[in-house]
């Protein structure tokens, strides 16, 4: 996962000219859990089907030119990379929600996180 190179590909898109704003979620892998229990390792598995359905609903959405999304898989370690989400629109008014919702999805529905 390269967080430059999904940029590139969001620029890459023939609408990209049109864009107003690129916003870009890095999720990764925090050292202690949501309760401050440490963690040594994430063991994660994505649902790349779902993540595909999810890209394609979300860039239906009014403003919004391109997504590119990322997520990784297998064992992580604190500071590992577990999910690059880039959305690129016309206003802020548009791209920020879906971002969002991006994320909210991809963490509900796409990624199972065994916490170590």
């Amino acid at each position: 996962m390269d967080i430059t190179s999904v940029l590139a590909k969001i620029k890459s898109h023939p609408g990209y000219r049109s864009a107003g704003m690129v916003l870009i979620h890095n999720g990764t892998v925090r050292a202690t859990s949501r309760k401050g229990s440490p963690v040594s390792s994430l063991v994660l598995t994505p649902d790349r089907t779902r993540l595909d359905a999810i890209v394609d609903e979300m860039k239906k959405k009014q403003g919004i030119i391109e997504i590119v999304a990322e997520v990784n898989e297998g064992i992580l370690a604190p500071g590992d990379d577990i999910m690059i989400i880039a959305v690129a629109g016309d206003y802020r008014e548009n791209v920020f929600p879906v971002l969002r919702e991006m994320i909210d999805k991809v963490k509900t529905s796409v990624t199972e996180k065994i916490e170590r």
